[in-house]
């Protein structure tokens, strides 16, 4: 590729995006976004007048996607605290009573929120890649301090590197260390384009091949029903008439299809478990993505998945605010819930796209910091999402090399990792305490979740039960001092 050339059709495509009034780095993601947009267009052998036409399309749309831009930030934020108020948490009216059921105003009540019914996670990929060195149980640490989901790694040409060889034991071992710590783990992911999941041994044959990933998500779900109910079925089919990567896998995509590529697997998942939270994926999340996702359905039309992933990797600069809130506004009205499934802002920089991220820095990571605290508070405000997860824990290991963690690569935490606790596990978490009352009822504002309620009478009776609040769980509900 020419310099000259992706100069001239980045400028085009900027250009577009200006002239329908909106900022092309915001809504493209940034000049290193532009870049990779350019490049998979070359690499798809896609005419100069298809680029400008799908660029100019995009410009289109761009501006439902920030056309609350014009409100200031502390609107947005404050709006966002007041829609938690209403949406993550609920009064709750602990009725005390002793063993005749008689009212024991008096008493003193404790209520500890111990798990969030919402998933805070994280990939958890460098489990066990550190043969015994000392950051990996920091990381173990850090992972269970902050976080109560995990996604784990699928890729088909790993998990599978010679055909009917997977690579089972390794996610016995993470499954059984997660279900210790009761973290929720998802699968990620059984059908995906790219080279990490395209095995060099895949058959040139396209109904051979539609076997094998029948036969892989049969097998892979299977095996881990029970312990793994949650997964990634399939990953950016979005671009496979682009052909983005020109695996066997997309190629195969390419001749059947992005709705095809996505339906079979969601419906095998389905039939081999019922109960399981299928998802499908992407860094797209524009109205082509939303189309994919709306075709999708069975006989009823009912979509065959249960949740829509939303990707935010954001290595060419924050999101606005009001991008945030459009983006899941826009796919709320599909009617499942939303999952942000990998969240990247990093605390370093690149002198230009392509080169390699330079270190962490003290200046990067309290940006870094602001940021996320900030677009943690819109996604957990928004009704329709139901899981947040970061992209990757640490910056050793992290995606692009860039220093995207929220630990630096010996583990000590970042600001960004603090910030995130200070929300997770103090501002959004119940911690409640007082006296109840004559009429012996004790009110608390609790999130919706797991809590350990303790209730000790003036007799010095005491009472200690663990109860779950979701959302549609009653509010009213009686404690007896036996």
């Amino acid at each position: 590729m020419r310099p000259l050339q992706a100069r001239s059709f980045i400028a085009a495509a900027e250009s577009i995006c200006r002239a329908s009034g909106q900022n092309p780095a915001a809504f493209l993601g940034g000049p290193s976004a532009l870049d990779r947009w350019f490049r998979c267009y070359v690499n798809a052998r896609v005419t100069r007048r298809e680029f400008l036409r799908r660029a100019a399309a995009g410009a289109v749309a761009g501006p439902m996607l920030l056309r609350g831009a014009s409100r200031s930030e502390s609107d947005l934020l404050a709006e966002a605290e007041e829609r938690i108020r209403q949406h993550r948490r609920r009064r709750r009216v602990l009725l005390i009573r002793d063993a005749k059921g008689r009212p024991v105003p008096g008493a003193k009540v404790r209520v500890q929120q111990t798990r969030h019914e919402y998933w805070f996670g994280c990939n958890l990929f460098l489990f066990g890649r550190g043969s015994g060195a000392s950051w990996e149980s920091e990381y173990r640490a850090r992972f269970i301090e902050l976080f109560n989901f995990a996604t784990l790694g699928f890729y088909w040409a790993m998990y599978e590197p010679q055909p009917g060889r997977p690579q089972e034991e390794r996610t016995d071992q993470i499954l059984e260390w997660a279900a210790k710590h009761g973290i929720v783990c998802k699968g990620h992911p059984l059908v995906w384009d790219d080279r990490v999941s395209s095995p060099s041994w895949l058959p040139e044959s396209d109904e051979e091949l539609a076997r094998l990933v029948e036969t892989r998500v049969r097998s892979v779900v299977s095996r881990f029903r029970g312990r793994l109910d949650v997964w990634d079925v399939v990953n950016e089919a979005t671009h496979l008439p682009d052909r983005v990567s020109r695996t066997r896998m997309a190629r195969w995509g390419e001749a059947i299809g992005p709705v095809a590529y996505t339906r079979r697997p969601l419906e095998v998942a389905r039939a081999v478990h019922p109960e399981a939270v299928l998802l499908v994926n992407d860094y797209r999340l524009d109205q082509a993505y939303y189309n994919l996702l709306d075709a999708v359905r069975d006989a009823e039309g009912r979509p065959l998945y249960d949740a829509i992933g939303l990707q935010s990797h954001m290595h060419g600069g924050p999101w606005p605010l009001a991008r945030i809130w459009e983006v899941c506004d826009r796919f709320a009205q599909l009617g499942r819930p939303l999952h942000f499934t990998e969240i990247t802002v990093v605390s370093s920089s690149q002198r230009s796209p392509g080169e390699p991220w330079g270190p962490t820095n003290p200046e990067a990571e309290a940006r870094q910091a602001e940021y996320i605290t900030k677009f943690y508070t819109m996604v957990f405000a928004h009704p329709a999402t139901q899981a947040l997860v970061w992209w990757d824990l640490s910056d050793r290991g992290a995606w692009q090399g860039a220093a995207a963690g929220l630990l630096r690569r010996d583990m000590s935490p970042k600001p960004a990792y603090e910030r995130l606790h200070e929300l997770i596990r103090r501002r959004w978490w119940t911690q409640a305490e007082g006296i109840v009352g004559t009429d012996g009822e004790y009110v608390v504002e609790a999130f919706h979740g797991r809590h350990r309620i303790t209730v000790e009478a003036q007799s010095g009776r005491t009472v200690t039960l663990e109860v779950d609040w979701p959302v549609q769980a009653p509010d009213r509900m009686e404690v007896r001092l036996q």
